[in-house]
């Protein structure tokens, strides 16, 4: 049995699908798109069930590759049961969406989320009124806190049901729809579809047309504006009548704070510096006592086990991967990815966004976009894919400045090198340049890029306090990638490389790039195959240079200037792999290719002048 999370964006839909599932989730696409479709199993009394977790929509008849899948699995029956989650904050706009679920004729489950903050705010949600109007249950439910999540499955395997509310839509939409449906025979969900413009039968399509072209006259509205009319009016009815407001439990507003330019700024430039600080002191503080343990306790006794040389090489690279992956990454990652699990669950960010708009704007974009930019600091894979909301002129200005903005891995090299070897400041400098580097690069393509410039609507989330559970969980499902794909691939290249080493092509292939290296950046010539197998991974790079060094503490054969320059060019080359092969998915091949050049071309160059002025 199939079970399918329906509902709005920001409603509490993905952490319901966590807390039921746990995280070992599945993440896919619908066919023939770039949609991302979760799904997971949950065990009810002995028998496994399957949840797909939809992406988040605010309608069924829109054009968007969201709206278009979850309606097209909604046609098809995919789900055998939907589980519809509602805020309870924002009931009369959730209910346009419920209203919607009730035209596919699905047996569907409400769960009327975060009660919590509805009660904080003075709510009163009449639930037995709402199941006395829809004909079915309404759970209420505090995901945040756990409240009534176990009763879900339960509600959705025995008291769903099919939606008894219809919309009081216009005579003349209803006259329409009675019309096609003689016409044709077709079902009423079908009618509906085809006067809206978005159904599938050509001949229909046709029909509809016609009798759109009359009801637009005599309205002088589009049909797409008398039907969302009459949802809205609909649904804003129905909030009235079971929605009571007493006295608020919040005191203050600080989004007062937050979203205006004095203080806001202020606040938005400590939190990301502290973010950064944060990482680089803790991050620092881990990696000394992990590296120490290694060094004494795994790597020098590998020493006297009287390995042959080529066992020798092969058993010291394995170890300094280890020791690179979990010594060295794995704090840096971590800990960045424990503070944005924390601003996300805030609802900062849409604060930040907010108060960016203005200053993105300077450089193509809406503030909006300031999410997929703060996403890239984590990773630039899901950043990237994070662009799809906006215009295709703002995509392809998202597209060079997210790749440029230090990821979790380019965090790694800076905080690993920089910070541990030279001093926090010489790092904080990095962030410096590259950021100015990213303003000059934005002023420039928003002079050439093609398309308009759009303006932004953002749902403003609630602020929230975060909780440590749902901080870890968010937290460790991002760290899966790094431990689970990162590391494999680092053990694996790392003997790979150890046996290159031993055999002399890695020398050979170093003796080749040296004169390049020295002369241009400044660099040892094993520098150039760090760069290279950097491309892969971003932190292989670091970890690579530790492998081919010899040693981690690389301030032991590596200049100040030389380290601060390995820096500064990793993380400006060429993104790694994954990145150009979604850049690739999402924007196609000219701006994948586009932006590997740039980037390469930026690193060497801004190596180049730092080599000469250093």
């Amino acid at each position: 049995m199939k079970f399918g999370l329906i509902g709005n964006p920001n409603v509490g839909k993905s952490l319901i699908f966590n807390n039921l599932t746990g995280i070992g989730v599945e993440i896919s696409n619908f066919p023939g798109t770039t949609v991302d479709m979760f799904s997971g199993n949950v065990c009810y009394q002995r028998e496994k069930f399957e949840i797909v977790d939809f992406p988040g929509v605010y309608s069924l008849d829109g054009l968007s590759e969201e709206e278009s899948e979850v309606r097209r699995c909604l046609l098809k029956k995919d789900v055998d049961v939907l589980i519809a989650v509602l805020d309870a904050t924002h009931l009369e706009r959730n209910l346009y969406l419920l209203l919607q679920i009730a035209e596919f004729e699905i047996p569907t489950v409400v769960v009327l989320n975060m009660m919590d903050e509805a009660e904080k705010a003075g709510l009163f949600i009449d639930t037995e009124k709402l199941s006395e109007i829809f004909g079915c249950k309404f759970l209420k439910t505090a995901a945040i806190e756990g409240r009534n999540i176990e009763k879900i499955i339960p509600s959705a395997l025995e008291k769903s049901c099919i939606l008894d509310h219809s919309v009081p839509y216009d005579k003349s939409i209803e006259a329409a729809v009675r019309s096609l449906q003689k016409i044709s025979g077709c079902k009423r969900l079908d009618a509906l579809f085809a006067i809206l413009g978005t159904g599938t039968d050509a001949e229909l399509l046709e029909s509809a047309k016609t009798i759109n072209d009359e009801i637009e006259e005599q309205h002088r509205m589009s049909v797409h504006q008398i039907i969302a009319a009459n949802r809205h009016n609909d649904a804003k009815r129905i909030a009235s009548e079971v929605t009571k407001k007493g006295e608020s439990a919040i005191k203050g507003n600080i989004d007062r704070l937050l979203t205006r330019t004095i203080p806001g700024l202020p606040i938005m430039a400590f939190v990301l510096i502290s973010t950064l600080l944060c990482v680089f002191l803790i991050g620092s503080f881990l990696e000394e006592i992990i590296v120490g343990l290694f060094d004494s306790f795994l790597i020098a006794p590998m020493y006297n086990l009287g390995l042959s040389p080529f066992w020798e090489q092969i058993a010291f690279s394995f170890l300094i991967a280890i020791e690179a992956g979990l010594g060295i990454a794995f704090p840096f990652v971590f800990v960045f990815y424990m503070i944005v699990s924390v601003l996300e669950d805030t609802g900062y960010m849409t604060r930040a966004a907010f108060l960016a708009d203005r200053a993105m704007h300077k450089v193509g974009m809406h503030g909006q976009a300031l999410i997929p930019m703060v996403l890239g600091f984590g990773c630039n894979v899901p950043a990237i894919m994070s662009i799809r909301q906006l215009s295709k002129r703002e995509k392809v200005i998202a597209s060079f400045l997210i790749t440029m903005i230090p990821c979790s891995a380019r965090t790694v090299i800076i905080a690993g090198i920089v910070a541990v070897f030279i001093g926090i400041a010489a790092a904080l400098s990095i962030y410096l340049i590259i950021f100015v580097l990213i303003i000059i690069t934005g002023l420039i393509l928003t002079r050439f890029a093609p398309g308009d410039q759009f303006g932004m609507i953002l749902e403003m989330v609630p602020m929230r306090r975060p909780r440590l559970k749902q901080t870890l969980q968010r937290a460790w499902l991002r760290m899966k990638e790094f431990l689970f794909i990162a590391m494999p691939l680092l053990l694996i290249s790392s003997v790979f490389l150890g046996v290159l080493q031993y055999t002399g092509i890695i020398q050979a292939f170093q003796d080749l790039f040296a004169p390049i290296m020295l002369s241009v950046l400044g660099l040892p010539d094993y520098a150039s195959t760090s760069l290279l197998f950097g491309i892969l991974r971003k932190e292989m790079a670091f970890e690579t240079l530790a492998i081919l060094a010899g040693t981690a503490d690389l301030g032991s054969v590596m200049t100040c200037a030389q380290l601060y320059i390995f820096a500064v060019v990793s993380v400006l080359f060429v993104p790694c792999i994954s990145t150009i092969a979604v850049l690739y998915r999402e924007m196609g091949l000219k701006i994948a290719v586009m932006v590997s050049f740039y980037t390469l071309f930026l690193g060497i160059f801004v190596g180049a002048v730092l080599n000469m002025i250093i």
